[in-house]
């Protein structure tokens, strides 16, 4: 028997040129998840709230968390929170920046409670990422990935996952490197899957990769895992 999982995904993508010139933007999409603000710089601007569970996305352009369970978070056209009873509450005061440091973090009333809460400025200009607050239990998330600065290149990613314990999660996207590449043209050409991770603060829980073979066509596999990986944190780079 099969006893691979799989994640749910589907990718779209609007512009035609996007289909002609795929795997040249892709790459300059993946080149900006190697840019992107590392995972502890995020985790420091998350305000934990004691027996509650905060999931993030980070890595590419743009993430959202769009849906929890059968809650809808994220509106598809406005890419903000889907209505003001979901969104944890600012206090009226001039000249307050927009986090989660001045926010109403009241802790969460019930097990079906969702709250988002701002995390930080999108690097897709005019957009910004929130994170969720949830309740310890099992959960289904569903993400949208932009690796590329272009809205109409979407990765969709779904998994359900049992939030046992509380604390900071992360979907992280990344781009897996391939050492055993011949160096061909057509290897050159081909970009690189796009992977990601389930971290439980610091420590990689699960995987999953985009297989782009005939039998997966495009699905997110999960790939198998020993045990948990700690993430060393990456050395800051040093002023000219």
């Amino acid at each position: 028997m099969n006893t691979k999982r799989y994640a749910l995904w589907t990718s779209t993508i609007v512009a035609a040129s996007l289909l002609l010139s795929g795997c040249q933007l892709l790459m300059t999409g993946y080149q900006k998840i190697d840019e992107a603000e590392s995972a502890e710089a995020w985790v420091g601007k998350i305000k934990p709230i004691a027996g509650e569970v905060n999931i993030a996305c980070v890595g590419t352009y743009h993430c959202e968390i769009v849906q929890i369970d059968k809650t809808l978070i994220i509106a598809p056209n406005s890419h903000e929170p889907i209505s003001p009873q979901i969104m944890t509450t600012l206090p009226r005061q001039e000249g307050m920046a927009k986090t989660s440091m001045n926010m109403d973090m009241t802790p969460l009333v019930n097990k079906n409670a969702i709250k988002v809460v701002p995390l930080a400025p999108s690097s897709m200009p005019g957009l910004t990422n929130y994170y969720a607050r949830v309740m310890p239990a099992k959960h289904e998330v569903h993400v949208n990935f932009y690796p590329e600065n272009n809205m109409g290149y979407i990765e969709r990613f779904a998994m359900i996952h049992d939030f046992t314990e509380a604390g900071t999660y992360q979907l992280r996207a990344y781009q897996k490197k391939n050492s055993e590449k011949s160096g061909s043209l057509l290897d050159t050409a081909s970009p690189e899957p796009l992977c990601i991770e389930l971290l439980q603060g610091m420590k990689v829980q699960r995987r999953f990769c985009k297989q782009l073979d005939a039998e997966h066509q495009g699905e997110f596999v999960e790939t198998g895992m020993t045990k948990a990986v700690t993430l060393a944190p990456k050395a800051k780079k040093m002023a000219a």
